[in-house]
């Protein structure tokens, strides 16, 4: 039997379109669908480290916070203006939403944070792209910019204490979404020919395409994955689940090989491809991937066992909403120049993709019981003034750095190695009817409390070997279960502000 408070929301089902939705699978909480937004490279500080305060100068959008907005864990007077880094960070106008991209390998944030002083930012993860003010990485945005999500925070609830699991970029992040553990690559060691150490005692580091992708380089290697992820525990109970991208559909089939070639254009005027395969954390493993980006056989089978196998286009994601086919778990990425990654995309460009999915899925009869989820795989390397708490530590000569070379940390005996985290500070937002009200939460999280939530509500279990997600911190903080707060909150994707 599904939760009561559940049942007495949504009735036996609900009906959009003439079309009957499917009877969900039984929950612990009153969450029957749970949707991750999960964007690119993003501290904390980045994007929130003035909220709720922004400055509101003539010509740009103006955030104004309602009356007891609680405060967050941001950027002080201290902190903005005696910076222990060489430079006090600054803020980016909405005219400055371009940003070069930093550097955010696995060892540089080490080195960043420095053994807890966290004051070598501009040395170690400022951009090394040509003409990049090294001192931008200091920098952050505020509700004139990145107004969507100020106004998501107003209305439901954000975390000032959620860290990406590891150190290190996009497919170590990825990879700790759904599986929490980023040890078990095939090879156990490579480095590219470009000096940067991939994988190190059989553990993902950097960034890297998977070995089971058409789309991939091999040429610049590719990797496998082994051992269990999220979706062996969803599929041993029957749950539908999703990883949705864009761009992941085919321009054209060559050798038997799918070929991704679609592109977009960004706010900068540059050609972006929309679909980047180290984003997609299931193609790394052989038993969740789909090599060859077959379609779904049909609109009702999204979410099911079938060719696809549980991989998909952006557009199958909507496609699923409009004919009521939408999984219990989606994990949505957008192309490419939307997903907020800096050098190629930006906020202005991501807010366009976060506004029109949070909206469509409000609009839809999955709204009632929905959780959706807003944040991010890395931090870019942007300065964040908090430093992670490490709860597992490594020991790996050339690769760790936190407290020396060689170390991040204390390594625990038989724990694998290259995993040193937390990592940088992120942000999070829970966005739902049962999401707390302009609510800030400060449990301590990670990526891979994502992935808890979703265990504990199915009763699926754990993943088990060495997965951080019999670690992680609960996310029950951002919600209120006992009262449905059932507002649609429609916001313009052009402006994040309330839609006329």
């Amino acid at each position: 039997m599904r939760h009561a408070t559940a049942a007495m929301a949504l009735g036996v089902l609900a009906v959009v379109s003439g079309r009957a939705l499917a009877q969900p699978q039984s929950t612990k909480t009153p969450i029957e669908h749970v949707i991750v937004l999960f964007q690119e490279n993003v501290s904390f500080d980045h994007y929130f480290g003035t909220y709720p305060r922004a400055e509101n100068l003539p010509g740009e959008h103006r955030f104004q916070a309602v009356p007891q907005t609680p405060s967050v864990d941001g950027l002080t007077p201290a902190l903005l203006e005696h910076n222990p880094n060489k430079s006090n960070p600054m803020r980016l106008s909405p005219k400055q939403a371009m940003t070069c991209d930093m550097d955010h390998q696995y060892m540089s944030e080490q080195q960043a944070y420095n053994g807890g002083l966290v004051n070598r930012f501009i040395e170690y993860t400022s951009s090394s792209e040509k003409g990049c003010d090294p001192r931008v990485v200091m920098d952050y945005f505020d509700g004139n910019t990145v107004t969507a999500l100020w106004n998501y925070a107003q209305h439901f609830a954000l975390s000032d204490n959620f860290f990406g699991t590891n150190f290190g970029p996009s497919s170590p992040g990825a990879i700790n979404l759904v599986s929490g553990n980023t040890h078990g690559t095939f090879p156990s060691d490579l480095t590219t020919d470009n000096g940067y150490i991939v994988a190190v005692r059989g553990t993902l580091i950097d960034d890297i395409d998977p070995r089971f992708d058409d789309c991939s380089h091999p040429n610049a290697g590719v990797v496998a994955m082994t051992g269990r992820n999220i979706a062996d525990l969803l599929n041993a109970k029957h749950i539908t689940w999703g990883w949705f991208q864009g761009g992941f559909r085919p321009t054209d089939t060559r050798n038997g090989k799918a070929v991704c070639d679609a592109k977009s254009v960004n706010i900068g005027g540059d050609t972006i491809r929309d679909y980047l395969p180290h984003h997609n954390p299931f193609q790394f493993y052989e038993h969740t991937a789909n090599p060859h980006h077959l379609p779904p056989s049909a609109a009702d089978k999204i979410g099911e066992d079938d060719q696809a196998r549980h991989n998909y286009d952006l557009s199958d994601f909507y496609q699923a909403l409009l004919e009521n086919h939408l999984p219990a778990v989606s994990f949505v990425k957008a192309k490419a120049y939307q997903d907020g990654h800096a050098g190629y995309s930006d906020p202005i460009d991501e807010q366009d993709h976060l506004v029109f999915v949070i909206n469509a899925v409000m609009r839809s009869a999955y709204w009632k019981s929905a959780a959706i989820i807003i944040t991010y795989d890395d931090s870019d390397g942007w300065y964040d003034h908090v430093m992670p708490v490490i709860i597992g530590g490594s020991e790996v000569p050339g690769t760790d750095a936190l407290n020396g070379p060689g170390h991040c940390g204390d390594a625990a005996p038989g724990a694998y190695s290259g995993r040193c985290g937390y990592g940088p500070r992120l942000p999070l937002l829970m966005i739902s009817p049962y999401a707390r009200v302009n609510a800030v939460d400060h449990a301590l999280t990670d990526q891979s409390s994502i992935i808890r939530f979703i265990e504990d509500n199915w009763d699926l279990g754990r993943i088990g070997d060495q997965s951080r997600d019999a670690l992680a911190g609960s996310l029950d903080g951002l919600f209120d279960f006992h009262r449905v707060n059932g507002q649609v909150l429609t916001l313009d994707p052009k402006t994040g502000d309330l839609a006329p």
